[in-house]
């Protein structure tokens, strides 16, 4: 198992350099932001738009193109970058109102899940009607496969009434859309505190939009403070999506830890199966092994 990581280097303190890095990060991750959104996330704490616009002026590497801060090796994705974020603007409430739904019945079914939260470009601006909905899970210890499972299996469920859904290769299955994904699953032990306290795991969460139990969050981002070392406005991020818990739930009892083993069988029966089916898609498969290398080492089905 390994280790704590270690507490970050001392942030540089210089403005310019946190520009960079945040446009780097947001890099990594297939997008880019305007100067006055990019002041809102920049690494260290906000800062003013006008040092956004300073730091671009004064840098080679930086430069603004379509309203959007990118390096100038990325400026062929602009276009693509740009039509993500027109995409989001047309079609992101209607699957945040879907979203909404399927996490109340979600944890209905599902006593053991603590926290849910909308993740990757549902969240971060980038959603687009071919893409799948990520959602981020804190769930009681013993339980993370049989929460892969519920997702998966309700997801499947949920799914059926969607199959005119437009797909792409990440998101075409054999019976219905992949609507609803299961993106990062972290048992509460795994929180408290969390192995990895970098920028990009900071950034994750930074970015999620916690939809039911955000008390959760929070004694996640409290045992973890390294965490706003990278992004101070993770303490005091509002929860704007939250729904009112369901009224029932199913008994806890109905899923005992010793139920996960089978489950784990289950699901990583059911990804394998997925990852065959793109096997004639390589895009598709490469940004599956990167998504997965950014939640190291939680990712499950890993095998050592």
């Amino acid at each position: 198992m390994l280790g704590l990581v270690p507490s970050p280097e001392p942030r540089p303190v210089a403005v310019s350099d946190r520009v960079r890095q945040t446009v780097a990060l947001l890099a990594r991750r297939g997008y880019a932001l305007s100067a006055e959104r990019l002041a809102e996330l920049c690494i260290g704490g906000p800062i003013s738009p006008q040092e956004v616009l300073w730091t671009v002026a004064a840098c080679r590497d930086l430069v603004i193109a379509d309203d959007l801060v990118v390096d100038r090796a990325e400026l062929a994705r602009v276009d693509q970058i740009r039509s993500r974020a027109s995409g989001h603007r047309d079609g992101a409430s209607a699957y945040i109102e879907m979203t909404a739904r399927f996490v109340r019945a979600l944890v209905a079914f599902a006593p053991f899940i603590r926290s849910v939260s909308i993740a990757g470009s549902l969240a971060s601006g980038g959603f687009r009607e071919s893409d799948d909905v990520d959602l981020n899970l804190v769930v009681d210890d013993g339980h993370r496969h049989l929460a892969y499972v519920a997702v998966n299996f309700l997801g499947l469920a949920h799914a059926l009434a969607h199959r005119a859904k437009p797909v792409d290769d990440l998101t075409r299955r054999p019976l219905a859309p992949r609507l609803m994904t299961a993106n990062l699953i972290l048992e509460r032990s795994q929180c408290l505190p969390l192995q990895r306290q970098d920028e990009d795991m900071a950034f994750e969460l930074l970015m999620a939009e916690p939809v039911f139990g955000v008390d959760a969050v929070h004694e996640l981002i409290d045992a973890n403070p390294n965490l706003l070392e990278h992004f101070p406005q993770l303490a005091g991020k509002p929860a704007p999506l939250l729904i009112e818990p369901p009224v029932r739930r199913l008994p806890a009892a109905l899923f005992p830890t010793f139920l996960d083993g089978a489950a784990r069988m289950l699901g990583e029966s059911a990804w394998r199966y997925m990852q065959w089916t793109r096997r004639r898609h390589p895009g598709a498969l490469a940004r599956v092994e990167y998504v997965r290398s950014t939640m190291r080492p939680y990712t499950l089905f890993d095998r050592s």
